[in-house]
């Protein structure tokens, strides 16, 4: 006897009627998932189906705040044993203050040390292998990082790639990029000692580069990265001329957002099956909420006060701290398509030089990139939870008194319209020197930037992208 089957309309016509009597994301045209929500009554038809994810982990450096707190390094150094300090910084930050605070400090404990001044800001794959080459030549027993998220992240890919000295650098990137292998053994101590209020870096386990062979920017994500130690020194972020100072508190104003907006994480996916494959982005949860919620706070009050009057000292101290609460937000939850989208916006541009940055090769800080689609970013995700969204422009200085919940995405938009134009924010990706042309090429870059577009609130693809970019050619 043969076996009717059933036609694929059929089959689509079914799935609609289940998925009719379901609200769940796994049911839904907006949905990013496939696991059922935690009442829907298709989540149990399967024993076949993996479990979703039911745990979030909550990782973060232990930091030490305050003026002055960088001379101490040199005793926390004697205090571990350190027989060789390989210390990282930039070209810039090797003539300033900073560097020579830690340095002197060095000194006074009596610690060796050697100085590596050649970070790139804004690193590639190949400042990034220079500066592992170096690491495993002088073979170091602890490293500090004294910069801005260039120098910590590069120092966090030198201590990887020290203690895993048979390793290729794309063996840890993260997928599809790189093989997205597993740090599976404690690294060597890091101290980072932030110079800018921006990436949060010295609370993190990421590490982000250009791998110029794509043409895209991706990174290393796992919690074995993280600092042991970071010395937040208000001090050190004194000498940030006014476009760092702007580009790196746009990037904490968008870890804040993203890490607010991001899927919750018991939607992200299945759970793992061992909880060192747990990601370092686990998505929103309840305690990256607190730290992203307080630090989007600080940023709307204090980053236009900071840009405003370089003598604002309290604003400049309230931000290196915002930098670190957004740093421990979304260290654990993660950020989405407004840093998905800036890793193709910085990595394809070819010719645009931001004001106020190194001039040897083209340069659209990280801040900037991420900042320019937040305004389309939040229109298109709204609608997924439209209170946060709300609830961010009225920090932002919007009036939501009447606003409705499906105008939540509007109203956003706008507010961070209009606060990025108050702070002199570039126009849109145009300013860059793209345009509808471009589209196609910077999505091609976008798409495979898994670890962050899958904690889109929206299922997100290549279409979606195209229409965010669309949307940012220009703000104003």
């Amino acid at each position: 006897m043969s076996m009717l089957r059933p036609s694929a309309k059929s089959v689509s016509n079914l799935m609609r009627m289940v998925g009719s009597s379901c609200t769940c994301p796994a049911h839904t045209a907006l949905g990013t998932t496939h696991v059922h929500g935690p009442k829907c009554s298709h989540r149990r038809a399967s024993a076949q189906t993996p479990r979703s994810e039911y745990a979030f982990e909550m990782a973060a450096s232990t930091v030490r705040v305050g003026a002055g707190a960088t001379r101490e390094i040199g005793m926390d150094l004697a205090n571990l044993k350190a027989k060789r300090v390989m210390v990282f910084t930039d070209p810039n930050i090797a003539k300033l203050q900073p560097l020579q605070t830690v340095v002197e400090a060095l000194d006074r404990a009596r610690v060796k040390y050697t100085v590596y001044k050649d970070v790139r800001v804004e690193p590639s794959d190949t400042s990034f292998q220079a500066a592992i080459d170096a690491a495993r030549a002088y073979g170091p027993d602890a490293f500090v990082a004294v910069g801005g998220g260039s120098t910590i992240d590069t120092a966090k890919a030198a201590n990887l790639y020290t203690v895993f000295g048979d390793a290729h650098l794309l063996d840890f990137v993260n997928a599809p990029l790189g093989r997205g292998r597993a740090v599976d053994r404690p690294l060597l101590p890091l101290i980072a000692v932030p110079t800018t209020a921006g990436t949060g870096s010295e609370c993190t386990g990421s590490a982000i580069f250009d791998l110029k062979s794509k043409g895209a920017k991706t990174g290393i994500a796992d919690r074995a990265l993280k600092p042991m130690l970071g010395i937040i020194d208000p001090l050190n972020t004194r000498s940030m001329p006014m476009q760092v100072r702007l580009a790196s508190g746009l990037d904490v104003l968008c870890h804040a957002i993203e890490s607010y907006t991001a899927i919750p994480y018991h939607m992200r996916g299945p759970a793992p099956e061992n909880p060192l494959l747990r990601p370092a982005y686990q998505g929103a949860n309840p305690i990256s909420d607190i730290w992203s919620s307080h630090a989007l706070r600080m940023v709307a009050k204090a980053l236009p006060r900071a840009i405003a009057d370089p003598e604002d000292l309290d604003a400049q101290d309230t931000m290196t701290l915002a930098a670190a609460y957004a740093g421990i937000g979304f260290g654990n939850g993660g950020v989405h398509l407004m840093h998905g989208c800036s890793y193709g916006i910085s990595g394809l541009n070819r010719s645009y030089q931001h004001p106020e940055y190194p001039t040897e090769h083209a340069l659209c800080p990280h801040g900037i990139s991420v900042a320019v689609t937040s305004p389309a970013v939040a229109e298109f995700t709204a609608s997924m939870n439209p209170d946060r969204h709300l609830e961010i422009a009225s920090v932002l200085g919007a009036d939501v008194t009447n606003a409705k919940r499906e105008d939540a995405g509007i109203v956003l938009g706008d507010a961070l319209r209009r606060f990025l134009q108050g702070l002199g924010v570039p126009n849109g990706i145009a300013a860059f020197g793209y345009s509808t042309s471009d589209i196609g090429a910077l999505v091609e870059s976008i798409l495979p930037q898994h670890r962050v577009l899958k904690l889109s609130p929206r299922q997100t693809g290549a279409e979606q992208i195209a229409s965010i970019l669309e949307r940012s050619l220009k703000n104003y």
